[in-house]
């Protein structure tokens, strides 16, 4: 007979009050670390732990060590894009649908607050190694600072308040958005800079410096972004020229 024990998976059962709490708390550290990413002076600036890793086609990429999994940012001055076309696709259920195109679930658990929900990612069996069967349980806040600076918030909960909410599959895998999200300055002309910070953990079996070669790609996503931003903005155009 076996002597092993049973794996214990742990599930918290916390109130609707004590979740938009945790959640508040815990988004307010990932926003000033997005902040702080999209600062200008740590751009070109590898003092700060940034270390630049290409320019590819006018989108910045850099990388920070933090931990098993390393932290990726891109940043891309948007000539053609205003702050309130691209925060519209600034979000966690467009940006899981350009990581893989075998997103098979995307939706809202909870709303907390107007700005502040509860989502689940679900991946298929036919994604990439990074997502195959991974499903994610994140927080998306979204906040406007006082000079007009866009930023979205989104990162796993805690896989026992996760647990709580929604159990996970006996086949899914249960990763970890350790953080991310975007910040969108507005600049004159109708243009805008998007910061976009990506630190993913799909947990399983894959060796990190696979896990961190393919991270390094999903901070691309900004351009296809960019074109499903404008690609609603021409949609919404026609829409009210029709009406009126």
């Amino acid at each position: 007979m076996s002597t092993c024990p049973a794996p214990c998976n742990r599930s918290w059962s916390i109130s609707d009050d004590s979740l938009r709490r945790y959640v508040q708390f815990a988004s307010e550290s990932c926003i000033q670390e997005l902040l702080s990413a999209s600062d200008c002076k740590s751009v070109g600036n590898e003092n700060d732990g940034w270390k630049l890793l290409a320019f590819d086609n006018g989108v910045e990429i850099s990388k920070r060590p933090s931990g098993s999994f390393d932290t990726f940012r891109s940043r891309w001055l948007l000539t053609s894009v205003s702050p309130q076309q691209f925060i519209t696709v600034a979000n966690a259920i467009d940006a899981a649908k350009q990581w893989d195109a075998d997103l098979v679930e995307a939706r809202y658990i909870k709303d907390l607050e107007d700005n502040l929900s509860i989502i689940r990612l679900r991946f298929g069996e036919s994604s990439k190694p990074l997502f195959r069967n991974r499903e994610f349980i994140v927080y998306e806040r979204r906040e406007t600072m006082d000079d007009g600076t866009l930023v979205v918030a989104v990162a796993s909960l805690p896989k026992e308040i996760a647990a709580g909410l929604h159990p996970k599959q006996s086949n899914a895998i249960r990763g970890l958005l350790l953080q991310s999200g975007w910040v969108v300055e507005k600049l004159d002309d109708d243009s805008c800079m998007v910061t976009y910070v990506v630190q993913l953990d799909p947990a399983g079996w894959l060796p990190k410096f696979f896990v961190n070669r393919l991270n390094t790609k999903l901070v691309m996503i900004i351009k296809n972004l960019q074109k499903q931003a404008q690609a609603c903005s021409v949609q919404h155009d026609h829409h009210k020229a029709s009406v009126e």
